[in-house]
């Protein structure tokens, strides 16, 4: 009889639907809502060596003609990877492939993390409709002691080129850093700090999250495990299709062929067949998929609350946010869930 109840309980359980959807209680009734465009993206650093970045142009042109007032990119913020430096039992890994060592920066301000991100936001708070490129090169300084570099470019690129000198904060090694974010193979620097710059912003807003890092005790185990389960037919569909985008990148319209894929109705499905879902059956005792299930969705949630609280911020704007693909389709279906957030369509955009 007790196995029974249990059964019964479960089977209840999986058949309960909440009667509470915040996402069919929309508002404001007055006054804008904010709107959010999640673009998906390959990660730039990927591609292969025929990628130009100037075949971006013809999709940042799109960009820019959507009017966002806020970017958000895929980068830890320099707080958050502050913190992970104090617990490097867990985060040591993390740190070393997310984390900018924001020590030159530092050494040129003054300013640690902390003190540079509160410097930041002062800054910002008081920012003049017309600032001095002193003011920028300092901010770009105080961003980059901060750990906020993709926001540094921003500042770097807003300045006229014979401004782009060191001072202010900014010697010698910070000024070629920054030359060479300019043009490094990065979506939150050749797409968002551009576009961020083109259209009169100050910053753009990092909102990644690894605080839900952690090594499985048998690495080995979980790594072959999870090889097996991503083994399966949605893996292979979604390798034949991208390695065929990706090898004609020799066009802006190639470009934004890419893209349009990236971003297709029905990709997030795919996607989800391929790695997430897979991974939820997969059979090992471990549980080695779910454990990976978990991260990846507390990872979105995080992401996607970083995100609201920009919005919170700043009511009734447009964001885009620019996201690996593999993220799009969590970040719509996480943000929707809010009542004042409305997800605006890639397709007419990518046509």
């Amino acid at each position: 009889m007790l196995v029974a109840a249990v059964v019964s309980s479960a089977a209840a359980a999986q058949g309960y639907q909440p009667g509470f959807n915040p996402a069919a209680l929309k508002g404001p009734a007055a006054g804008p809502a904010n709107e959010v465009l999640v673009l998906g993206s390959p990660h730039l650093s990927n591609l292969p060596p025929s990628f130009d970045p100037a075949n971006l142009r013809l999709l940042n042109e799109r960009l820019a003609g959507w009017r966002p007032q806020a970017i958000a990119v895929e980068d830890l913020s320099g707080a958050q990877c502050d913190f992970l430096r104090r617990h490097p039992q867990r985060y040591q890994d993390t740190v070393k492939s997310y984390c900018w060592d924001p020590a030159p920066a530092k050494a040129a301000t003054g300013l640690d993390v902390p003190a540079a991100t509160a410097e930041a936001e002062r800054l910002l708070a008081a920012w003049p409709a017309a600032p001095s490129p002193s003011q920028r090169r300092r901010l770009a300084a105080v961003f980059l002691a901060g750990g906020e570099r993709a926001s540094a470019l921003v500042q770097w690129l807003r300045l006229p080129e014979a401004e782009r000198r060191a001072g202010d904060g900014l010697d010698a090694a910070l000024v070629e850093r920054l030359n060479k974010q300019a043009s490094q193979r990065n979506e939150s620097y050749l797409i968002a700090a551009h576009l961020a710059a083109r259209l009169g912003h100050e910053r753009v807003y990092p909102m990644d999250d690894h605080t839900a890092d952690s090594e499985s005790p048998d690495k080995k185990a979980a790594g072959e495990a999870m090889m097996k389960a991503w083994d399966n037919p949605a893996t292979a569909q979604h390798r034949r299709s991208d390695d065929a985008l990706r090898a004609r990148l020799g066009t802006p319209e190639d470009i934004l062929a890419l893209y349009r894929a990236n971003n297709a109705p029905g990709q997030a499905k795919l996607t989800f067949d391929s790695d997430f879902g897979a991974a939820l059956e997969e059979p090992s005792p471990q549980q080695f998929g779910r454990d990976y299930v978990g991260y990846w969705e507390t990872r979105n949630l995080r992401m996607a609350a970083n995100i609201r609280e920009v919005l919170g911020a700043r009511p009734g704007i447009r964001m885009l946010v620019i996201v690996g693909a593999s993220h799009k389709g969590y970040l719509e279906a996480y943000l929707h869930q809010m009542h004042d957030v409305h997800i605006a369509d890639t397709t007419p955009l990518l046509r």
